[in-house]
């Protein structure tokens, strides 16, 4: 079949395989607490919400399964996660779009076809990193557990590792009931937590750079200045935005100390990005927090990693195509690059795509729904971009809007990859061009 030699087709029917094998094990009888077995809708959510490493969930993951269930969950997310992350680098390197993991000059060749150096480069890169962060994580997380809060080891172990997967891909499903709320004022927590979501949603081309080159400019890719000055850059924004609106409300920042203000300012710039974790409720941000949670889970994080959203580089290309028409320029200009033409189309096309998405999905449930468009279009976007984050209506909703959810997690996880690297890819141009005429725009 065409489909299994294609990768452009094959990746997202391995991901949906994945899906289905996992609905149908969550729906034993033994992976629940009451021994009768999820529902499909409840097991086909909880599925693909772990397999697209989201974290939205319709029951506690902490009361509602059992050891079986949550030991599928992780081991979900974690396939989930390896196999996103090793796919959409790999799909970088066939597109040849500035996701090159060799040592290459600054204005590199493009390339068609993937290179089996390259492939092993990546899935050695990819093995390494996953062990080494998630250990090291797990580790920390255990030994704080049992030392601090009195865990036996059994138990602190399983959380450290549940919560050091999950953080390491991104998927934002916790082992507590409240997520890691009732730890909202412990830095030994929360800190590895958000490191670890922080390299992984910078991407596996950006560490092989850095890895390549240590922290030299000049010798970084387009895409790696990209990628880490804008992280930086959104980081700084969403923590000065989130300490200034919740910083004297009552129901999230207001009654910590100035410490405890700032970890939890830190902490939820970081996971509206592509996490999905919550040490304060969410469903109590004001108006003006949640905004930028829109902004931030919609940018997203970095390409070729676990970060879900339209990704940075998307974002950023607009930002410069945009200048470069106020500024009246010809070519759009990054660090001292000029864009091509079609790596201006896929970020157009993308970000279209995306919204397009968000906005028919929005509309639908607050047509069947009575719920406030606040609350669903945060929803949406943090179905979409593959975030997690919820300000608590998901258990509420019906199984079509459930379904319609479930959807938006699949296509903002393998949708946008495949997306991206066919239109880089492309197809053999036409023999003939249509004569040129300009409608009025603005």
């Amino acid at each position: 079949m065409r489909a299994f030699s294609d990768p452009v087709r094959l990746i997202p029917l391995l991901f949906a395989a994945a899906i289905l094998v996992g609905a149908g094990l969550l729906m034993l009888p033994f992976a629940t607490v009451d021994g009768r077995g999820a529902s499909g809708v409840t097991a086909f959510f909880t599925s693909t919400s772990a397999v697209s490493v989201t974290g939205l969930i319709v029951v506690d993951t902490a009361t509602y399964w059992t050891a079986f269930g949550k030991g599928v969950i992780l081991l979900l997310f974690q396939v989930g996660g390896f196999g996103i992350m090793t796919a959409a680098t790999l799909f970088g390197l066939m597109a040849g779009r500035g996701f090159g993991l060799r040592e290459r000059i600054a204005t590199s060749v493009e390339r068609s076809r993937l290179e089996v150096g390259d492939a092993r480069s990546v899935l050695a890169l990819v093995f390494k990193v996953t062990l080494t962060v998630e250990g090291v994580v797990a580790l920390i997380l255990t030994l704080r557990f049992m030392l601090a809060y009195d865990f036996p080891f059994e138990q602190a172990l399983w959380h450290g590792v549940f919560h050091s997967v999950s953080a390491f891909n991104n998927a934002g499903f916790s082992s507590f009931s409240d997520s890691v709320m009732s730890y909202q004022k412990d830095s030994v927590i929360l800190v590895p937590i958000m490191l670890s979501v922080i390299i992984t949603a910078l991407g596996f081309p950006v560490m092989q750079d850095v890895r390549h080159h240590g922290f030299s400019w000049r010798a970084w890719t387009l895409h790696s200045k990209i990628t880490l000055t804008t992280t930086v850059a959104l980081l700084l924004v969403g923590f000065v935005a989130i300490a200034a609106k919740e910083w004297t409300n009552p129901a999230t920042l207001g009654p910590m100390g100035t410490s405890a203000k700032l970890l939890n300012a830190a902490f939820h710039s970081v996971m509206p990005r592509t996490a999905g974790f919550n040490s304060l409720d969410v469903g109590a941000f004001r108006g003006e927090t949640l905004l930028m949670n829109y902004v931030l889970m919609f940018i997203g994080g970095g390409s070729a990693g676990t970060a879900g959203g339209i990704k940075i580089t998307t974002f950023v290309v607009l930002l410069a195509v945009v200048a470069s028409e106020i500024g009246g320029r010809r070519d759009a200009e990054i660090f001292g690059r000029r864009l091509g033409y079609g790596v201006e189309r896929q970020a157009l096309t993308v970000t279209v795509a995306a919204s397009v998405l968000i906005m028919l999905a929005s509309m639908y449930i607050l047509a069947i729904t009575r719920l406030p468009m606040e609350d669903v279009l945060f929803e949406t976007i943090s179905a979409f971009s593959t975030v997690g984050l919820s300000t608590g209506i998901t258990a509420k909703l019906p199984p079509t809007a459930l379904g319609v959810l479930a959807f938006l997690m699949f296509v903002g996880r393998v949708g946008t990859i495949t997306v991206a690297t066919a239109l880089a890819l492309g197809g053999e141009p036409r023999p003939f061009r249509y004569p040129e005429e300009d409608p009025i725009v603005g």
